[in-house]
């Protein structure tokens, strides 16, 4: 009898037992994501006042408290862009000019994945709303920050950290 239950394992049977990791579906987060920005583009009259909308969208959000401005962008770079976006952000830079500005650069940031633009408003980057969760994350972390959205090398969020 015991033979029985053990000849073919299950591979759910081999499987650890911790937490499982939570996975977003693309398409899920897509469609929910079109939908904001639709539902915010009804409410606004130009391009950066919807860029603005966007950002503010996340500023309520909870963030972990970091002590070294190096230890939270690098948690921004890895962990937290993860958990947002499925996978890290491509790079992560200093300004050569300035010690308090930075860059996270995302080539193709699923924000702007299935998003279309019309061409009055080619200058419309999505990439708004990272800007806005990424700036309310550095702010409740105690590292209070500007953070906007550019196009260059893909997109680039510029970090500049206050006084």
């Amino acid at each position: 009898m015991d033979a029985r239950f053990t000849r073919g394992k299950s591979p759910v049977l081999e499987r650890a037992l911790g937490r499982p990791r939570s996975e977003l579906s693309l398409a899920a987060f897509a469609l929910l994501f079109s939908e904001l920005v639709q539902y915010c583009q009804r409410r606004v009259a130009s391009v950066a006042e919807l860029q603005a909308r966007l950002a503010r969208l996340g500023h309520h959000r909870p963030g972990r408290r970091e002590t070294k401005v190096l230890g939270v962008l690098l948690f921004v770079k890895g962990p937290l862009w993860r958990a947002l976006f499925g996978r890290e952000a491509d790079k992560l830079e200093q300004a050569n000019d300035d010690d308090r500005t930075f860059y996270v650069i995302e080539r193709e940031p699923v924000v702007n994945t299935f998003v279309s633009v019309p061409r009055e408003n080619s200058s419309l980057n999505c990439a708004a709303f990272a800007a806005g969760l990424l700036e309310a994350v550095l702010g409740a972390a105690g590292f209070p920050a500007r953070v906007s959205a550019h196009w260059h090398k893909g997109t680039t969020l510029m970090i500049k950290f206050d006084e």
